[in-house]
């Protein structure tokens, strides 16, 4: 555990309630208060300041890795590219749709720290990650007193990442823009049938973003129009930017909503009304891609520096499919107790093979199913557990989290934590244990 996590613990045990319970006591804005308050952590997660620029700085060495595949090892071919990660070619002229060859530098790398260092445990790409609002929490904790006057001992700090986010919607609008003066009217769009689900985070987003004087409007892909001026309207309103929080495989599943998508991609190309990200930055979120970083049949495509980045920021990862070799089948199957096995294009934990909780035959099942179906087999990363403090009972338990890590066109943009009992299972996140408690984070010298 970190020094400052122990003492924050001492500190909640030794009596002061304000502090213990100076999440419950946060006054957190209506709509996150809502979506958010069952789900917070009793603590804010803390992170050493030098070690989290050091990551940092390797995730924006890594994004530039990524999104070199295609010309490092294919020639710039996408479809060589894309049918290497295992993708169907429906799926990936989809991606493709829009593509400008370079996805924008938004996204969220979850990782781990063991210990000694913080390894990716994998890097989402695109509009849809979620948890870009969750620096609310860090304003709110730092009104409470206790809290207040423990941020200030310890030099505790932290990134808002929805001001970064903002600047980056404003500057992406611009073209869209009237004499570029006014701001930009923002469509924060899901799939067909997706608010019903989702629409409580998505106001909760869009509250925060009004805080940064953003004006977002709800609605679905099925609910976009076309105006004569050739620029996308929703509820009447005309539309600079369209916020996607939908993914491929949502228009893939729905016809309806592959066909809205067209005249997304027709605004979008005649500069109507931008689409912001593009489905483009799916070629790269994609799993399998850390794979091809760090996989020897392609260690001569990098020099001895992105080698050695590589090395230190993933853990042992390898894409299997067609093209995977037997022999590391063979090296997967002994070594289950060390691996866990990923859907290429999974989120959430969901549908992964977690290997030391499986039997023998139950990996077997596994890998055949992981070399059919294309999946990255990567080395287990133990967290390092953190003491929180429990205010109901004052009674302090080991948590691990993963650090949700953001990037923007400014580079690293603030953090996140998802965390569960250091006991409660090796997926940490909400879509696989509704246990999982969401955090802040703060940095600290």
């Amino acid at each position: 555990m970190t020094l400052l996590s122990r003492t924050y613990a001492d500190i909640c045990r030794q009596g002061n309630e304000e502090l213990r319970d100076a999440v419950a006591r946060a006054q957190l804005p209506p709509a996150f208060d809502t979506a958010w308050r069952r789900h917070l952590l009793p603590r804010p997660w803390f992170v050493h300041e030098a070690e989290l620029h050091a990551f940092a700085k390797d995730l924006e060495g890594l994004f530039e890795l990524l999104v070199s595949l295609p010309e490092r090892l294919f020639d710039g071919d996408a479809e060589r590219y894309a049918k290497e990660l295992g993708l169907d070619p429906r799926h990936a002229a989809l991606l493709r749709r829009s593509a400008e060859g370079r996805p924008a530098k938004l996204g969220r790398a979850d990782a781990y720290h063991d210990g000694t260092g913080y390894r990716l445990l994998e890097f989402n790409l695109g509009s849809e990650v979620g948890g870009m609002d969750m620096a609310v929490c860090n304003d709110a904790l730092l009104k409470v007193g206790a809290f207040a006057d423990f941020a200030a001992a310890h030099g505790l700090a932290h990134v808002d990442t929805a001001a970064l986010l903002a600047a980056d919607l404003r500057e992406r609008a611009r073209t869209a823009l009237a004499g570029g003066a006014a701001e930009p009217v923002i469509g924060l769009i899901e799939g067909n049938g997706a608010v019903g689900a989702y629409g409580t985070l998505m106001r909760a987003f869009q509250e925060t973003m009004a805080a940064q004087g953003l004006d977002l409007r709800i609605g679905e892909i099925g609910e976009l129009r076309t105006r004569p001026d050739g620029r996308l309207s929703l509820g009447g309103a005309p539309l600079d930017l369209v916020l996607r929080t939908f993914g491929a495989s949502q228009l893939l599943d729905d016809p309806a909503g592959m066909a809205a998508a067209e005249q997304l991609f027709r605004a979008h190309d005649a500069g109507r009304t931008v689409l912001f990200t593009s489905l483009e930055s799916g070629l790269y979120a994609h799993k399998n891609a850390l794979g091809l970083l760090s996989d020897p049949r392609w260690a001569g495509a990098f020099d001895a520096a992105e080698r050695a980045l590589a090395d230190r920021v993933l853990p042992w990862s390898r894409p299997l499919g067609g093209a995977a070799p037997a022999a590391l089948l063979d090296e997967c199957r002994e070594r289950r107790e060390q691996l866990i096995l990923k859907p290429g294009g999974g989120h959430g934990g969901l549908d992964t093979f977690v290997g030391w909780e499986c039997t023998d035959t139950e990996w077997r099942t596994a890998l055949a199913v992981a070399a059919e179906r294309g999946c990255l087999a990567q080395e287990r990363v133990v967290p390092r557990p953190e003491p929180v403090v429990d205010p109901a009972t004052g009674r302090a338990d080991d948590w691990i989290a993963a650090l949700g890590f953001f990037l923007t066109s400014h580079g690293y943009a603030g953090a996140h934590a998802r965390a569960n009992r250091a006991d409660g299972g090796a997926i940490v996140g909400m879509s696989s244990n509704p246990d999982t408690r969401m955090a802040c984070v703060f940095s600290h010298p």
